[in-house]
């Protein structure tokens, strides 16, 4: 008479194990976010941002030609460095918005300006301005702006970042004393 024990079968469980494995690598998969990896939040300032043709662009504000004195004009270069392995294409302007708390200001495009498609090729840079006049501290007139947001043509979600060079002046009450230069490549 033979014995029948209670055992497991190591085969039977190792379908088991296999199935619990690719169980939670997909979980662990279906949690990454692929399409901003390595990339700044929408709030943050590492100065990264990636489009959906794998652009990564490395972006910096500054240092300005701050305005120090109400009334006075000030520029803020932004550069921006292809950090990625392909070719970054830019067409039109940057979209850029000052804020502060719960408002915000769209700076204009500078009039008469005709922006150009800006091809970078790997760590090429391209640079456009903003220029603003400085507003009066607290005044009726000005933005109180603690933050730029920078909208790149065609390199994905804004980024957002500070803006240390006082209040800028508003126009009719409403719009910034302020404009954008079209994206050029640096050196041009």
């Amino acid at each position: 008479m033979s014995t029948i024990t209670n055992q497991r079968s190591p085969m039977r469980a190792l379908p088991v194990r296999l199935a619990v494995t690719a169980l939670v690598a997909a979980l662990a998969l279906t949690a990454c976010d692929s399409s901003n990896s390595g990339s700044a939040d929408k709030s943050g300032d590492s100065g990264k941002s990636k489009n959906t043709a794998e652009c990564t662009l490395g972006i910096k504000v500054g240092p300005a030609n701050a305005a120090t004195t109400a009334g006075d004009t000030g520029d803020v270069p932004v550069t921006l460095t292809n950090e990625g392995s392909r070719p970054c294409a830019f067409d039109g302007f940057p979209a850029i918005e000052l804020t502060g708390g719960d408002t915000g200001w769209k700076v204009p495009d500078q009039e008469g300006a005709n922006p150009e498609k800006v091809t970078l090729q790997k760590g090429d840079t391209a640079t456009f301005t903003i220029t603003y006049v400085r507003g009066k501290a607290g005044g009726t007139d000005s933005a109180a702006a603690k933050n730029v947001k920078i909208t790149v043509p065609g390199a994905g979600d804004a980024h957002s970042y500070p803006w240390s060079y006082g209040e800028v002046a508003l126009k009719g009450g409403k719009a910034p004393d302020a404009s954008v230069s079209p994206i050029q490549v640096a050196g041009d």
